[in-house]
């Protein structure tokens, strides 16, 4: 069973959640199957490897589970991306629209240097609003952005789209 297969296998779909109608993908049994975690971390791995990165930024709070992981086996900064109002110091912060209403993320303005190769990762790609705010942040900040990572993507929503300006390398572990 390849790595996709395993994944959908062990992904569980809540119906109607957050909302009515939503088929919500839950990674919580990836995260309490430790060697199906590790073959998802090194999926992930093999696929990053050749981007020569100088760290990962990770979207909360699902991002921050695999992102560590990978950055640390790297050994390179892991840096996290927060909703408005979680970070202490100075931040800048870049706002996005969400389908009713919109949306704030910050990042610490000192943790990525100009000119830096940084993966922007989450667990999952639907609408790709958060993965496009993270992407500039980076931009502020004068970084590149030289990949995007995912352990799932719900293709039919075409989150692709928003963020393929910022860089045509894209791992999706399993879509949907």
């Amino acid at each position: 069973m390849n790595i996709e297969q395993k994944i959908k296998k062990a992904i569980r779909d809540v119906a109607d959640f957050p909302k009515e109608g939503v088929v919500f993908k839950d990674i919580t049994p990836l995260l309490s199957d430790p060697v199906l975690s590790n073959d998802i971390a090194e999926a992930l791995m093999e696929r990053i490897k050749p981007l020569n990165l100088d760290a990962i930024v990770a979207i909360e709070s699902r991002g921050f589970l695999y992102g560590f992981l990978l950055a640390n086996k790297l050994n390179i900064p892991f840096i996290p991306v927060r909703k408005k109002g979680k970070l202490p110091g100075d931040t800048l912060e870049y706002t996005y629209d969400l389908e009713y209403g919109s949306a704030t993320v910050e990042i610490h303005t000192k943790d990525i240097e100009p000119g830096w190769n940084v993966l922007i990762h989450d667990d999952l790609l639907a609408t790709g609003g958060t993965a496009q705010a993270a992407a500039e942040l980076l931009k502020m900040q004068g970084a590149h952005v030289a990949g995007f990572a995912f352990v799932v993507e719900l293709t039919f929503l075409n989150g692709v789209k928003k963020i393929k300006p910022y860089c045509d390398n894209i791992v999706s572990l399993a879509t949907y």
